[in-house]
């Protein structure tokens, strides 16, 4: 008789049990219990899936870069403010709370005097930032999750070629992912325009300082002259880069002290991957003033000792009196986030949930929609816009505060990924962002609480199946 089977059954429980004990060890217990679900289901698949991707874990090497980024950039900025840093500008109370959590999670704190104007449109969008490369006259340093080598990726990649030709120091890191077509396909040709080409987080089992798969550079950066930048969702390639998906984005163009925040992340993120030397060490100065925005800089990922995105989040909607609306392409927050959204609404705050109404992603639409019934029960309002696949990633709160940039409401922005997010204080600048949700409300399918409990049954099996895998989502 063979042994085999005895021996299977027997290492499928041991691997249970041993799971179980080792699993929930400093995880959440929504982490815990999706990964304990897939390992009690499949033992043999869920032990390769969790040694693969189980542990947030940064290796040591990159781990020390990140340290040695982080304090020269802090020596640069101490440096800058004792030389002619504007200011640090007046906030209310609130504001000045939100500023200084904001600055202990990210490093950066408040700077007035900046401009800030919000690009809708995604073609326009494209040929702004063209326009300021090509009007480059030093440096041009660009920072995406994807840079395609579609239409739409080649012709900035052609700016870009042009700037360096003319003389103009030009540096491009892709995430190795995400931009695993562009490295390919564009890489070469800007190189030997003389670009420097970067692979952000590279992967590799024998790399020492690769990064894991699921681990991703996402954030979208665009500095020009060290006077212009660009921050939000909006990727460098063809909005129809999914089939029947395409994208609607949103983009803020910055001028003015806060630019050097934006580059500040770009170029440790170079330093990350390079060793060399931060180009903010050899031209330490601030951009002057170019409007009355006070904004700063919070950037996130897993080499932070927080979850940065959740805490400010969770924060902001916790203080938040009057309204809240929130536009993401991906809904699945973690509890904290979930409860705060409630709470926002059951104290008496307005608060919007704006996402699109098709997704590119079944298994995450599916464990979006098993919130929405909660949300709708505390007196939130879901949005499902229609038009377009609305990838676009803001928030504002009381009219007073926006927050935009790459940051989705899902556990893997809040844990995972490298993130970037820019706070802006002005409500000048919140009143433009309320013009743009009042589109997407108009655009939208409004859900009735009443209705949404009429779904189908086998919806609801879905739903609430989809969100066992919230945490590997």
């Amino acid at each position: 008789m063979s042994l085999w089977p005895l021996f299977y059954v027997t290492t499928e429980w041991i691997i249970r049990v041993g799971m179980l004990c080792y699993v929930p060890q400093r995880r959440t217990a929504a982490a815990a219990r999706a990964w304990l679900v897939l390992v009690f289901l499949v033992p043999w698949v869920g032990l390769g899936c969790y040694l693969l991707f189980g542990r947030i874990r940064v290796p040591r090497r990159r781990r020390e870069r990140q340290h040695q980024a982080a304090v020269r950039v802090g020596a640069v900025l101490a440096a800058m403010k004792a030389a002619d840093a504007p200011p640090r500008p007046a906030l209310d109370g609130g504001d000045e709370s939100t500023a200084a959590l904001a600055e202990r999670l990210g490093g950066f704190g408040p700077l007035g005097g900046n401009g800030v104007e919000l690009l809708a449109d995604y073609e326009g969008s494209v040929d702004r930032l063209i326009g300021d490369i090509d009007a480059a006259r030093s440096q041009v340093n660009l920072l995406f999750y994807i840079f395609a080598p579609d239409a739409l990726g080649r012709r900035v990649a052609s700016a870009v070629e042009r700037a360096a030709k003319r003389g103009v120091t030009c540096r491009v890191l892709m995430d190795r992912l995400g931009s695993a077509g562009g490295l390919r396909k564009l890489g070469p040709g800007l190189r030997a325009a003389g670009v420097e080409v970067i692979a952000a987080l590279p992967v590799g089992l024998l790399r020492r300082s690769a990064a894991r798969a699921d681990l991703r550079n996402h954030r979208k950066i665009a500095v020009i002259d060290g006077q212009i930048g660009y921050v939000g969702s909006q990727n460098i390639v063809g909005p129809e880069f999914i089939r029947g998906f395409p994208n609607e984005e949103l983009m803020a163009r910055v001028t003015g002290p806060v630019v050097v925040q934006l580059e500040a992340v770009l170029l440790a993120d170079r330093y990350e991957e390079t060793e060399e030397r931060l180009e903010l060490e050899q031209t330490p100065r601030y951009p002057d003033a170019t409007g009355v925005a006070t904004a700063q800089v919070v950037p996130s990922g897993p080499g932070y000792p927080y979850e940065n995105p959740q805490a400010l989040f969770c924060s902001l909607l916790h203080g938040a009196r009057e309204r809240v609306v929130i536009t993401t392409p991906y809904f699945v927050p973690d509890e904290p986030f979930l409860v705060a959204m409630e709470t926002a609404a059951v104290r008496g705050a307005d608060v919007h949930l704006v996402v699109p109404e098709r997704s590119n992603k079944p298994i995450t639409r599916w464990a979006q929609q098993s919130h929405y019934e909660r949300l709708l029960d505390a007196g939130a309002h879901v949005h499902l816009y229609a038009p377009r696949f609305l990838h676009a990633k803001h928030l504002t709160v009381d009219g007073r505060i926006a927050v935009i940039g790459s940051v989705n409401i899902d556990i893997r922005s809040f844990a995972l990924d490298c993130e970037v997010s820019l706070l802006v204080y002005d409500r000048a600048v919140v009143r433009s962002f309320e013009e743009i949700q009042a589109r997407y409300f108009a655009r939208s399918r409004e859900l009735s609480r009443d209705d949404w409990r009429r779904r189908p049954l086998a919806a609801r099996v879905a739903e609430n199946t989809a969100r066992l895998a919230d945490s590997l989502l």
